[in-house]
């Protein structure tokens, strides 16, 4: 069982809020997280009937038997437990810790709480397992490298990194797949088609890494833009896909405008593209999109946690000059570009460059699939990418 960096998050919200949303992917171990981190709390699972049931037939007076410190798991199936947490908390604003509510369908779960739960409530998003997580397992056997290459193919939910071989790998995303499809879509209740939904999402992956184009995807489907962007939302709601936004600055250049697409799991997004094995993966043209893709999410979800209040975009001119991440704090900008082999050089790094002039930034940070640290230039730091997923190297460097 591994412990998650999020345990110190969770009780510090526990300890200023009536209630913390613990919100993410489904199976990407929220409910092991809650078990393991509260111990003692009383558990309900929502999609259980002998669970729900109960809750159905009289919320308030199944609540107050069971007092505080529960776990409400798929909170977002029972939408009328909403203005009664809030009636019950504002019976006793004072205390603290008293729910934890798990949801894997974001749309739902903040609709209720937007509408009830406004001002008591903290969040969490929890994504499958990270980098610094699975090297406190791992780290003695595996090198850096061995442990960033395995990671970036197998993805992080928990069952599909743990299955012991590739068939069982590929059952298990197979299984993942036709779930989502076939019933979340469908209990979801947004009038969507399934199956439209499933191609879509499929053909995502061949996109991942580009541009966002509605239209583009809708001409191949049949459909308009429109359900193309309500189908995405779905998709992205639901903690599949991500859409970065691209970072704009007034200065004088015409820039790309829409957002860069990105599958939030690395292995989910092989399992589309048909890579099953790391064979496969090391050989397939998409590699470096991949790689790209892997890298620029888990440093989102990094420093999402590390970094209070930063943002994070993507920039692209119109004449074709991009950067893969750009990440912001307290007023500052940090560039950062990916490259998948071992020893990136200035030329290979003009996009990079017109940014952090651009920009006026301090400095940029290229992060390459080598294993030693070194500077281009005054501006610029090229960091292995290992170093980076492991948290030994931060924005400023090592």
């Amino acid at each position: 069982m591994y412990r998650r960096e999020w345990s110190e998050e969770l009780h510090r919200k526990l300890a200023n809020f009536p209630i913390v949303a613990i919100m993410g992917p489904r199976q990407c171990g929220k409910t092991t997280f809650a078990k393991q981190h509260l111990p003692g709390w009383t558990y309900l699972d929502l999609e259980r009937p002998s669970d729900r049931r109960p809750l159905e037939a009289d919320i308030e007076g199944r609540l107050g038997s069971l007092g505080d410190h529960i776990i409400l798991d798929e909170a977002q199936r029972l939408p009328e437990l909403f203005p009664v947490l809030r009636s019950l908390i504002d019976e006793r604003r004072e205390i603290k810790g008293r729910w934890v509510l798990l949801g894997s369908a974001s749309f739902d779960l903040i609709r209720g709480i937007s509408e009830s739960l406004a001002g008591r409530i903290a969040f969490i998003e929890l994504p499958g397992l990270q980098m610094q997580e699975i090297a406190t397992d791992l780290g003695p056997k595996l090198s850096e490298a061995q442990l960033v290459e395995r990671r970036w193919f197998r993805g992080g939910y928990p069952e599909a990194w743990l299955q012991s071989d590739d068939r069982s790998r590929t059952d298990w995303f197979e299984s993942y797949e036709r779930t989502f499809v076939q019933r979340d879509v469908l209990e979801l209740g947004m009038g969507v088609q399934a199956g439209t939904v499933g191609r879509l999402w499929a053909m995502m992956a061949h996109g991942a890494g580009g541009i966002w184009n509605a239209s583009q995807f809708g001409a191949a489907l049949g459909v308009n833009h429109q359900t193309v962007n309500r189908y995405a939302e779905l998709l992205e709601g639901s903690f599949l896909i991500r859409r970065l936004s691209p970072w704009h600055v007034n200065i004088g250049k015409r820039l790309t405008k829409s957002p860069k697409l990105l599958f939030r799991d690395s292995g989910l997004l092989h399992h589309f593209l048909g890579i099953h094995d790391a064979k496969t993966l090391s050989a397939h043209p998409a590699r470096g999109h991949t790689w790209e893709n892997f890298v620029v999410e888990s440093l989102i979800t990094r420093f999402s946690r590390e970094l209070p209040g930063c943002s994070f975009g993507h920039w692209r001119t119109l004449a074709g000059a991009e950067v893969d991440l750009i990440v912001s704090q307290g007023g500052r900008q940090v560039p950062i570009e990916i490259k998948l082999h071992t020893s990136p050089v200035a030329n290979d790094l003009r996009s990079l460059s017109q940014c952090i002039a651009d920009f006026e930034c301090e400095r940029g940070i290229v992060l390459h699939g080598g294993n030693q640290s070194y500077a281009i230039g005054p501006k610029i730091l090229a960091i292995p990418a290992s170093h980076m997923l492991l948290g030994k190297a931060g924005l400023e460097g090592e």
